[in-house]
């Protein structure tokens, strides 16, 4: 698909959304918008007439809602879904749904408001359409089968006093187009007493908290979204939030994390590079990182730093990536010591951070 472009089907009905993301998807030379539609129905008419390589879709709809036609379209015709869902709260349950049930990505509505929102919206709009486009859709996915012996507390032998005199080891992941389900494979067979995680998946902000209570629901482990200060313990792993850099410091043998605001990093916020780049500054050798599916390099330099500082990297292999982007690039830049796919990971990292 290098030479034609991406074709879009934006699926919303708000005439004003239509308008504008027509407006937003357009401004990049790779993505032609081939049709809108008001609700699903019209979407089912146009995709008959011709097929979209990815199709935009807000969830909450007259006569039939989003989360309705997303199974409909993967069972009948897989076509990588983008999810474009207003901030709201209360809907982000609903919408964290919609990556179950095969969506990509989840990104926010442009807000018409400041300059720099606007702009900051077109970069992710468009990079979460490319990315859509390069996706791997499977029929309605049932979650990656994880070997059942890594569940086994067998990998990491109980407390030793070797382990109380060795400095705690801490774990930083790094995510985005199809890490949301990545994440709950790895994260759903850690054992209680496993290291602490700091973890970055891009997301908007309020879905990142949903994302959190619902990985905490299906863990052994404390799964929260991470707030300024939050301790980095064992048997806890924490969520950047979304739109937020997440740091992790350090405080004596006290690993903590900051969150702060400011630029997009890589192009996003909160961005893999910030985690990665803070991780390989105060934890160094202390530090397991792992890199996920996800498109674009957000993570590639700072993981490069993590293994120059002697931390122990990870990368998913293409094999079990949705988008073999983030892992690719730190592959390419010597930032990897092993690729592996998804079920190895959380074995791998355990082994490490004993």
């Amino acid at each position: 698909m290098s030479h034609e472009r991406i074709r879009v089907l934006i699926v919303d009905d708000s005439a004003l959304v239509r308008q504008t993301l027509s407006q937003v998807l357009s401004s990049d030379p790779a993505i032609e918008v081939i049709a809108t539609a008001s609700d699903p129905f019209v979407a089912a008419e146009r995709i008959s007439q011709q097929l979209p390589d990815v199709i935009t879709l807000d969830i909450e709809m007259p006569r039939m809602d989003g989360l309705t036609f997303l199974r409909k379209i993967m069972a009948q015709h897989p076509i990588p879904v983008v999810i474009c869902s207003s901030l709201a709260a209360d809907g982000a349950r609903s919408t964290l749904k919609a990556l179950e049930y095969g969506a990509v990505d989840i990104i926010a509505k442009p807000r018409l408001g400041s300059k720099q929102f606007i702009e900051e919206s077109r970069v992710l709009l468009c990079q979460a359409v490319r990315a859509a486009a390069s996706a791997r859709v499977r029929a309605l996915a049932a979650s990656p089968a994880v070997e059942p012996k890594l569940t086994a507390d067998a990998i990491l032998s109980r407390g030793t006093a070797a382990m109380v005199e060795t400095t705690e080891k801490v774990v930083v992941i790094g995510a985005s187009t199809g890490g949301t389900e990545a994440l709950r494979a790895l994260l759903e067979v850690m054992p209680a007493d496993a290291p602490g995680i700091v973890i970055v998946q891009h997301m908007p902000e309020m879905f990142t908290r949903a994302f959190a209570e619902r990985l905490d629901s299906l863990c052994r482990i404390e799964v929260k979204e991470a707030e300024p200060n939050d301790t980095v313990l064992r048997g806890r792993a924490l969520i950047a939030p979304g739109n937020h850099h997440t740091l992790l410091k350090r405080s004596g043998a006290r690993y903590y994390v900051d969150i702060k605001d400011g630029p997009l990093v890589s192009r996003h916020r909160p961005s893999v590079d910030v985690l990665f780049r803070s991780a390989a500054r105060y934890a160094g050798p202390n530090a397991v990182a792992a890199i996920l599916t996800g498109m674009g390099d957000d993570g590639a330099s700072g993981m490069l730093e993590m293994k120059q500082a002697g931390a122990v990297t990870i990368a998913q292999d293409e094999a079990t990536s949705v988008v073999f982007g983030m892992p690719h690039e730190a592959i390419k830049r010597g930032a990897v010591d092993m690729i592996l796919p998804l079920p190895h990971i959380p074995g791998s990292i355990l082994a490490r951070a004993r």
